[in-house]
């Protein structure tokens, strides 16, 4: 694995209802990431899903109230990650917050 396409994706697993400071976690995250050069970021929309010993939450359940889970990725060099990461926890703490290394095989443009 060459160093240059080495890095590091950060998933973090969330919910619609999630908050911080009365605004939707997910695009204060995203806000943060931005601020922060981060080269890109995604989030992903669940149709089913559960934390913990939740109930199962579905699109086609009327009872799911803004509580499908959300799925935000990034990827980026491993010492930009470490810079974010602490904020990343503080805003997300609660959450899933999983770090992996990963091998770069094309790039956007």
């Amino acid at each position: 694995m060459s160093e240059t396409n080495s890095a590091v994706q950060v998933t973090i697993y969330l919910n619609e209802a999630d908050e911080w400071q009365r605004r939707p976690l997910h695009l204060e995250l995203l806000k943060y990431l931005r601020e922060q050069e981060i080269p890109g970021a995604t989030v992903l929309h669940a149709v089913a899903g559960f934390t913990g010993h939740s109930r199962v939450k579905s699109s086609t359940l009327v009872d799911a109230g803004g509580q499908l889970p959300l799925v935000l990725t990034f990827i980026d060099k491993e010492e930009h990650v470490d810079r974010v990461l602490p904020r990343i926890k503080e805003m997300a703490g609660h959450r899933l917050i999983v770090r992996e290394k990963v091998v770069i095989e094309s790039e956007a443009e």
